[in-house]
């Protein structure tokens, strides 16, 4: 029998699940994360089961992450996305590297030497710059996200401000 590793990420906006079978992804979804990140945690053990992933049998391991880390009861293992960010950055690159993580809520650069995080920055006052963000304006200016996305690769960069979302959207 195949062990399997899922990790979680409850994000402030969405849920993030993925299984690797130590060999290769077997199965990822996201789902939405609600009002209550507990909820979302039920949610996403109750897909699991669906696909034939046991939470809690001797073959399966699970880390959290996220905002709503916490609220996944059955993790065996709960972890900052900073210290997420880095192994899998250090990972993927094969060492030094710099991780920019644009979320719901904030954003982090993460600098990670010698295959550990060396540092990192986090706006945590508000969400100016972050997803919430820019789905904003991409909602107030009447465009999808793909559609901000081409619009900015079209433009001239301008200097803009860490203006709050609220204000900026109105």
């Amino acid at each position: 029998m195949k062990n399997h590793y899922i990790g979680i990420d409850i994000g402030s906006t969405a849920a993030k699940t993925v299984v690797f079978d130590g060999e290769k992804v077997a199965t990822s979804f996201i789902l939405p994360t609600g009002w209550s990140s507990k909820e979302t945690a039920a949610r996403i053990k109750e897909h699991l089961g669906g696909l034939g992933f046991i939470v809690g049998a001797d073959n399966t391991k699970v880390i959290a992450t996220g905002y709503g880390r916490i609220s996944v009861d059955y993790a065996d293992k709960i972890l900052t996305e900073i210290t997420c960010h880095g192994k899998g950055g250090a990972d993927l690159m094969a060492g030094d590297c710099v991780i920019i993580d644009v979320g719901g809520q904030d954003t982090k650069i993460i600098t990670v030497e010698n295959g550990a995080v060396a540092r990192f920055l986090m706006n945590d006052k508000c969400s100016a710059g972050t997803g919430k963000f820019i789905e904003i304006m991409a909602n107030r200016m009447g465009v999808d996200i793909e559609d901000l996305f081409t619009l900015a690769e079209a433009g001239t960069p301008i200097s803009i401000s860490s203006m709050c979302t609220v204000f900026a959207e109105s």
